[in-house]
């Protein structure tokens, strides 16, 4: 790294992005930014006849999806490390875009230190992540969980421990036994992995099973 210019090309479809990344890695001691795209077929066709140690990637461009994008180019340039720099934080489009071959996940708030820090990263073959990212995918997700399935009846329940009513409540509108309303309750508590209602009822928001 020492003799050489780390080469690194840029893909944003917003110029003013990929000017400032320019001034501030082309300032770097061991950075060239040697080219820069807005949209996904101009990177493609350039790695096919180009040397490119980083690619900076976008997840939103005008022509393609940046992590089906990375898979790609990956595969007509194995030897390039891809790190996403996007706006978008959602944890599963991080995951994705490791799983198709991209050796790191930056947002755009990253500081041009932490930026450096792990463009040298992915260059020694690390997975890389700013600290954003990293408290991100440290939290477990529903999306980790298969859906469960319910019956009808559990489905009934659910709704209505949503609404706050007790087991004493839903017991009597649903001419059940308390007993038997507990037993359900029990039942999704288990199917959900919850430890109270609370955390039940904020799980199958995020699985959108509270949805009419």
């Amino acid at each position: 790294m020492e003799n050489k210019k780390i080469n690194i090309a840029i893909v944003d479809d917003h110029p003013i992005v990929i000017e400032g990344l320019k001034i501030m890695l082309n300032s770097q001691p061991f950075f060239h930014v040697s080219e820069s795209f807005t949209s996904g077929s101009e990177i493609v066709s350039f790695i096919r006849s180009n040397e490119v140690d980083i690619i900076l990637l976008d997840i939103a461009l005008p022509d393609a999806n940046g992590t089906e994008l990375c898979r790609e180019i990956k595969k007509i340039s194995p030897e390039t490390s891809v790190i996403m720099f996007s706006n978008r934080s959602e944890r599963s489009i991080i995951m994705q875009s490791i799983q198709n071959g991209a050796s790191g996940y930056l947002l755009k708030n990253t500081s041009i230190n932490e930026l450096v820090v792990c463009i040298k990263g992915a260059l020694s073959g690390n997975i890389v992540f700013c600290n954003e990212t990293k408290q991100i995918i440290s939290k477990p997700s529903s999306n980790d969980l298969p859906i469960p399935r319910l019956t009808k009846r559990e489905k009934q329940i659910l709704q209505m421990v949503a609404q706050g009513k007790t087991s004493a409540v839903i017991a009597e509108e649903l001419f059940l036994s308390p007993l038997t309303v507990d037993t359900h309750r029990k039942n999704l508590l288990q199917k959900f992995q919850a430890k109270n209602s609370t955390e039940l009822i904020n799980l199958a928001v995020q699985m959108h099973l509270m949805e009419e």
